[in-house]
Order: structure tokens, then sequence, then C-alpha cells
């Protein structure tokens, strides 16, 4: 069944929801609008693109490969109110006070949807640009997390299903260790007998433990996604359940066993659906941020949890050119994927291409797919505010490239040599894969990299942050609606 197939209730929401769509574009048809998701798992760094990309738009002055900026096109980009009352505003001016502030420090990370619509008045090319004048484009970002993003596999699936690949996943050898607690709480647990909510509390706080140890150790795949990013859901009956073997003898009414499965139907229900619905199912462009120098400095099993999960969950984008049914409802679909490889300034610039070309092979089973059914993808190694500067030293005659940035955690100012990724990311995809648990990025063919928290820049009021290639990211995204 495709995630898009919701059954017959799904259906008739779809195109409630498309008809209320249709009723927003009319009336701004003047105005077009473009939502761009972003997303990407904890420490992706979400919140700093965004609050880049906007500050970015409105300076532009470091926009010079956006195509319509560089050919004078761009006219004026403000803020306006917020599209959709119902979602929270992006806190783009609570963010860029954090960056500017005596020492800057980074913002917090993103922890549930918000929005922010950026205004972007421009004149088209063509023949008739100077008969039809400026007009102006609303690029609605969309910010939610990707743990999230991780619930829309959980659509297709009932609670068996789910609760038995919890179950293998957490006696594989790569978190067999995380799993010890749940394990114990598991073990002492009687999925036929009575339904008792005390024990279904216990249960959901070790599953919950289960899954934060897993992340603290660099794994990605840790569905449900509210469990660790719970948003406005915090505290609440939606997320106490957690998977539980069936029982031989069946699981018969009022049991543990058969609560658990209501509770994860609820969940899937009111949770994973409206989210899909509400939100995933409107966007028009995606930015999907990953966070690949992390998951090699956290060790190979690191690397192949992010790919496997990352890869799973984008088999639920809707993908493709909208056909004329879309238009006629109003639903949307993805046509353009952005697969970002962040903190690119960690590594010198040397480094950029072979990063990018990683993330591209990590995601490259994903990206084939939206390709047959007609999107565009790019994988992109970028910067969205560029921390660090370069160095060259000489080392026993050979030259040397460094990063020197500001230490985090104590302001010092420090040069360090990252590493070198290797020339070939195959090689070090199948070492992933064939990694066992504990093992170091050292042990990787061709493999030394270290990682290090940079502080963020200052740079002059008024103009827009340093970074690398967000325009050429922003260009991709959007550059062929601005012309």
């Amino acid at each position: 069944m495709a995630i898009g197939n919701l059954g017959l209730g799904g259906l008739a929401d779809d195109l409630l929801g498309g008809l209320d769509r249709l009723r927003e574009q009319a009336g701004s048809a003047f105005d077009p609008t473009l939502r761009l998701g972003v997303t990407g798992l904890a420490g992706a760094g979400k919140t700093v693109f965004i609050t880049a990309l906007v500050a970015s738009l409105i300076s532009r002055d470091r926009m010079r490969l956006l195509g319509a900026e560089a050919e004078g096109r761009i006219e004026a980009v403000m803020l306006r109110p917020q599209p959709d009352p119902d979602l929270p505003r992006f806190a783009f001016e609570a963010h860029m006070a954090v960056l500017g502030a005596t020492p800057p420090h980074w913002p917090e990370s993103t922890r549930s949807v918000s929005q922010i619509r950026v205004a972007i008045r421009h004149r088209p090319r063509g023949i008739l640009a100077g008969l039809a004048g400026p007009v102006t484009l609303n690029l609605d970002i969309v910010d939610y997390p990707g743990e999230w993003l991780l619930d829309l596999p959980l659509i297709e699936q009932d609670y068996d299903e789910w609760a038995t690949g919890a179950l293998a996943a957490a006696a594989s050898p790569a978190r067999r260790d995380h799993a010890a607690g749940w394990r114990g709480a598991l073990a002492a647990t009687d999925p036929a007998g009575p339904h008792d909510e005390a024990a279904a509390e216990r249960l959901a706080e070790a599953y919950r433990g289960y899954l934060a140890a897993c992340r603290a150790a660099g794994l990605s795949a840790l569905a449900p996604g509210r469990f660790l990013m719970p948003g406005e859901l915090a505290g609440s009956p939606a997320l106490t359940f957690a998977p539980l073997p069936r029982p031989e003898g069946g699981a018969p009414r009022g049991s543990l066993y058969a609560e658990m499965r209501a509770r994860f139907d609820a969940y899937r229900r009111v949770v994973a659906k409206p989210f899909f619905r509400n939100h995933f199912a409107r966007l028009d462009r995606q930015v999907v941020l990953i966070d690949a120098l992390g998951a090699l400095a956290d060790g190979p099993r690191a690397l192949a949890d992010l790919t496997a999960s990352m890869g799973e969950t984008l088999a639920a984008f809707r993908h493709g050119r909208p056909g004329w049914l879309d238009r006629i409802t109003g639903a949307r679909r993805i046509d353009r994927i952005l697969f970002a490889a962040s903190k690119a300034d960690h590594l010198h610039h040397a480094q950029h291409a072979r990063l990018a070309r990683l993330v591209e092979t990590m995601l490259a089973e994903a990206a084939r797919r939206a390709a047959f059914r007609g999107a565009r993808t790019r994988g992109m190694a970028i910067a969205a505010i560029r921390a660090t500067a370069e160095q060259e030293v000489t080392e026993k005659g050979r030259s040397v490239g460094l990063v020197r940035g500001v230490r985090a955690r104590d302001g010092r100012e420090v040069a360090i040599y990252p590493g070198a990724l290797p020339e070939e990311p195959g090689a070090l995809m199948a070492a992933a894969e064939a990694a066992r648990p504990g093992d170091a990025p050292a042990d990787w063919p061709d493999m030394r990299y270290a990682t290090l928290d940079f502080a963020p820049p200052r740079w002059p009021e008024g103009s827009g942050p340093p970074h690398l290639r967000l325009d050429q990211a922003l260009d991709f995204l959007i550059g062929d609606r601005l012309e």
C-alpha cells in the first residue's frame, strides 16, 4: 500500500484538504506560493540553515550564485505574516539575536513544526517581462524534526509488523548493549496478562531510554520519532506504548498486548497520519540535511544506520511533477530534493567534493526512486553559516590543508587537520555495513577523521552570514520559480 493511500477516510480527508488548498491558491493567484520543507535528524543543522537562508535572502550581498540575484532581477525580499495560523512561526529574530550575542552561540535545535513566509519580489525573464512587471513569490519554509519523518513508514505497518522489527533490531549486535535495560523490563512482562497502566508506563519509559541510548551512540533508526522529539505530545498517553512479542496463545481483550496494539494504532491515526496529511504532503520542494561528518566521527555502524534510516523514510516522499488530478485537488508532490551534507566548513575545501559524493552514495537508492518518478535531486556539501577559515601548512615537504576557528567550549582559536575522506565512498559504505559494534573510524580503509565544535562567527550588521554554497543550494531549490 502506498503511503498516500490511507483508505476511504484518508482519501476523503485528502480531497477536503485539497479543496482548502484550492481556495488558498485562488486567494493568492497573483502571488504564487512555493512550500519548502527542511528536515534532518538531530544535529544536522536545520535551525541554522533556515535562519541563514532567510538572513541571506534579505541582505543578498553573499548570494551571487543565485541566478535571479546575479542577474539583478530580485527587487526586494521581506518577511510576511504567517500563512497558517495553527502553526508556530519560525523564531527567526530570536535565532538571529542568539547568533549576534556576545559571545555568539548556536540557536537551539528544532523541537516542533514551525513555518516562516519570505516574499521575493522579482522581475521575470522573457519578452513579456517588461509588460508584466515585477511579480512576488511567497516562499513558505517549513521546519520539522527529522525524527518525525521516521514515523512515516509506520503508516503502512500494523503493530505486529512494527513490534517484530523493533524487537529484532534491539537484539542486533549494534544495539544489544543499549537495549539491556529495556530487554530486562520486557523479560519481566507477560504480554498476555491483564493491562496495567503502571507496567505500560515502565515499559514505555524503558523503551524511550533505549532509543535515547542509541541516539547518544550515533544511531539513527529510532521510531517512533515522537518518543525522542515529543513536541506538544510530551507526557501524553499517546506515547505510552512499546513493542511486545506476540503471545503464543493470542492476545485476549484487555491484555497488555492488546492495549499496546491499540495505542500504536492510535499513534498512527492521531499523530503520524495527520503530520503526513497536514504538513508533509503539502510540500513542493525538500531539503534533507545530513550530518555525515557526525556519523563518521561516531563510527562505522552510525554511518550505516544513518544511511538505512534515511533511505527508508525518504521512500515516503511523494515525488514527481504534479499530474492533472493533483492540480485539480490541490495536492502537491515534491519535485526537487536537495541532499545536503551540512557543516562542510569543518573540512578543507579539497575534501568537499568527496563529502558530496559520500552523501550521494548514501542516498543513491532514494535519488533513483525520485528520478524515476520525475523529481530532480542533487547532492551538495554546504555550510549554512561558515564558522572556519582555511590555512595551508607544509609538513615534511607536503602541503596540508587545515581549518581554523573558535572552539565552542572555551572560546579559544584553534587550527586542526580534520582528516581526509576516502576518494571512493562505495568502499567506505561497504566497510560500514561490515563493521562490528564498537569499530572506530580509524578501523576504516583510508579513513582518519576528527570532529570539533566551532562557535559561530561574527559578521557585519546588515550583511548576510558567511556560508558555503548556500546560494547554489537556493538556486537549485527555487531558481526555476524566479524565471
